[in-house]
């Protein structure tokens, strides 16, 4: 007598969510929305999920905030840097840093969206945290090349004002500003500039 086999049905087993994920998401919340758009529900329903899945790794919304501005900061400084300094030449450097900034800004609104919600008392200290880190990255650049130290400080506050200069108005006015191969000419004329001696 032949036992004839069930095949059982198995769903398919979602990869169990991490707290990145959490955060990556409420990033791309505050990009569409800004910082009230970082709501538990939505972000579980856009993540497939529950929101048990949510308490499993933050205990507030205010803990979530935190994680998603700490990621910000990990992916769009440190990583950016980290990125950069596999250029041994400085010049090239502050051009590929600037070229690549630029673009990542101009890709989504996050960094507006944070600007524009400042007075949000983690996102000012977000934002304070990382503009320091890059203000103090760019003057080591300028340092690099052979600027004294107060000097260098002036001109990367400079190339970074022109940087968020630049960044609003390409999400507030997107046709002023330069693209394609004219992007990279203007970028290439402002550096120059700064670089100049």
């Amino acid at each position: 007598m032949a036992m004839v086999q069930r095949q059982r049905k198995t769903t398919p087993v979602k990869p169990r969510l991490s707290a990145d994920d959490w955060a990556d998401a409420a990033l791309t919340a505050i990009g569409e929305g800004g910082l009230a758009a970082v709501a538990v529900e939505p972000l579980a329903v856009r993540l497939g999920t529950t929101k048990g899945s949510f308490y499993w790794h933050f205990a507030n919304r205010d803990a979530l905030v935190e994680a998603a501005l700490d990621r910000w900061a990990q992916l769009h400084t440190e990583g950016m840097i980290t990125h950069v300094e596999a250029e041994p030449d400085v010049r090239k450097r502050i051009r590929l840093l600037f070229a690549e900034a630029i673009t990542a800004a101009a890709s989504g609104p996050l960094e507006v969206s944070l600007l524009a919600t400042a007075e949000h008392p983690q996102v000012v200290a977000a934002l304070r945290k990382v503009t320091e880190r890059r203000l103090a990255y760019v003057a080591e650049l300028f340092a690099a090349l052979g600027f004294p130290e107060a000097e260098a400080r002036r001109r990367g506050l400079l190339a970074y004002s022109v940087y968020l200069g630049h960044t609003q108005l390409g999400h507030a006015v997107p046709s002023v500003v330069p693209a394609g191969e004219e992007l990279g000419a203007y970028l290439d004329e402002g550096l120059d500039l700064l670089m100049m001696r």
